[in-house]
């Protein structure tokens, strides 16, 4: 199981940022060539790391480029946006993707990725080279060489050659191959691991051979790096607004969604997401969407599921097959999604096959239930809320969302309820809430919060960081309060079960 950098990180182990600024020497004659990179480990963890590259075309305009480095400490890319990566050993290879393949004089181009380390040592990259040229000097351009004025040029002819020259022109070496606009696996069926199927356990078929409908862009707030949870890398992008554009539907994405992205050991990506749209005439949906990637792709492939008003002129939404993909863009911090409709697209080889590592918790879809009473209180939230957004009724019954505007947190846990996030709740014959949202500790570590289930009978999930001073939450033995009256908003205490 993932969402790449650019970003404030708040993971309990942030590591220092390591800056390397290099520029490359022009070695063709009459054209410039050099380049700038700077390499920034934003954050660190135990078995892995996070990585942002910026690289700088200091010389004559570029149309495609690569980026090549060494690793020298053993250090494994596994898994990269905003570029197409290859690695042999040590060895390095970034390049472009379609929308970033033109780099003129003083551009720059940026990408990341994450990666595995030793736990030891985890040295920067010092041998970087743009199309081949070193980035390790200035700009220098070069030109042929004249005489100096007033000096005849030399009048004794060249000698005779006693050797005669070679009947087969020496060997070249070929240049680098042309980096792939396609993810691997692009057109391949992704078949997800038993425990995070999507709802399409015989795979998710190649979107692009369905018909688009809509693509949405979300502006994001701050990506959040929890670090290694007990299901995998977490981290959670908030989604800050944006806009949704097609051929039936029109709108914007509003402040309250999360996009949860978890990197397995395996480097594959599951992700969660929830969203909340709204279209030109005012009409609200509810969006959770669900996806996988294999390791080493950086486009998600997603399965959205709509819960739109069923007297709307979106009811269509309700019913239909959809897959798409969702990509994150480190330059612009924002995401995208492309949303198709595939009723009658049928699973196809080729297939990719997922599996999870052996010996990893499964992050679950649904609520946890539990039984038991309530023991010893373990911390209380004060949580401030925004204006409701009311879907009305829809396919699973009436659906509200109040979006999560902050708050306090006291007890064995203090700290702060971030911005972001909502109850998701639905309203029904049995109310049923379903609470997301950010903690923020005061010694600065994050804790991903879900509060979910009929009121009475809540029961809370949490996932701090594994190898952190919360690290007794991942447990998820826990029953919550109701949410009770608190001033601009509800008040929630979590106890132990018993």
């Amino acid at each position: 199981m993932r969402l790449v950098h650019r970003r404030p990180l708040l993971a309990g182990t942030l590591a220092a940022a390591t800056l390397v600024g290099v520029v490359g020497v022009a070695t063709a004659a009459s054209a410039a060539t050099g380049c700038r990179v700077t390499y920034t480990v934003s954050s660190q963890w135990n078995g892995g790391f996070g990585a942002n590259v910026a690289v700088t075309n200091l010389g004559d305009p570029l149309n495609g480029w690569q980026l090549t480095w060494s690793f020298t400490a053993g250090q494994q890319v596994t898994q990269y946006w905003n570029g197409t990566v290859t690695q042999n050993g040590g060895r390095v290879t970034v390049g472009n993707t379609t929308w970033n393949a033109a780099l003129g004089t003083g551009a720059s181009a940026s990408f990341g990725f994450n990666g595995s380390w030793n736990n030891a040592s985890n040295p920067a990259p010092t041998d970087f080279a743009l199309n081949g040229t070193p980035c390790t000097g200035s700009t220098t351009p070069t030109t042929p060489t004249t005489p100096t004025p007033g000096t005849p040029p030399p009048t004794t002819p060249p000698p005779t050659p006693t050797t005669p020259p070679p009947t087969t022109p020496p060997p070249t070496t070929p240049p680098p191959p042309t980096p792939s606009t396609t993810p691997s696996g692009a057109e391949a069926t992704i078949v997800p691991d038993p425990s995070w199927t999507c709802g399409r356990s015989a795979g998710l078929v190649p979107p692009t051979r369905g018909r688009l409908v809509f693509r949405a862009t979300a502006q994001l707030g701050a990506i959040r790096d929890v670090g290694v949870t007990q299901y995998g890398h977490r981290r959670i992008l908030d989604i800050r607004g944006g806009t949704v554009t097609g051929d039936r539907i029109n709108g914007t994405i509003l402040t309250g969604g999360l996009d949860l992205e978890l990197t397995l050991g395996s480097g594959a990506t599951e992700l969660e997401q929830v969203a909340i749209l709204r279209t030109g005439d005012g009409t609200p949906i509810y969006l959770r969407t669900c996806g996988v990637a294999p390791a080493g792709e950086s486009t998600v492939r997603i399965v959205p599921d709509f819960e739109a008003p069923n007297s709307s002129a979106y009811a269509w939404l309700n019913t239909g097959t959809y897959v798409g993909t969702r990509t994150v863009d480190a330059a612009t911090n924002t995401l995208t999604l492309a949303v198709y409709d595939v009723a009658g697209v049928s699973p196809a080889d080729p297939r990719v096959q997922l599996r999870d590592p052996a010996g990893t918790a499964n992050q679950p879809w649904d609520c946890l239930t539990g039984s038991g009473t309530r023991g010893a209180a373990v911390f209380t939230e004060t949580v401030t809320l925004g204006a409701s957004v009311s879907v009305g009724a829809s396919k699973r019954g009436t659906r509200n969302i109040i979006p999560i505007t902050g708050g306090t947190v006291t007890g064995r846990v203090t700290g702060t309820v971030l911005p972001g996030g909502a109850d998701y709740q639905l309203i029904g014959a049995t109310s049923t809430l379903d609470a997301r949202y950010v903690l923020s500790t005061d010694d600065r570590e994050l804790i991903l919060v879900r509060n979910c289930g009929a009121f009475g009978r809540l029961v809370p999930t949490f996932e701090a960081r594994a190898a952190g001073p919360y690290a007794f939450l991942n447990a998820n033995t826990w029953l919550s309060s109701d949410p009770g009256s608190a001033p601009g908003g509800v008040s929630i205490t979590f106890y132990e079960r018993r």
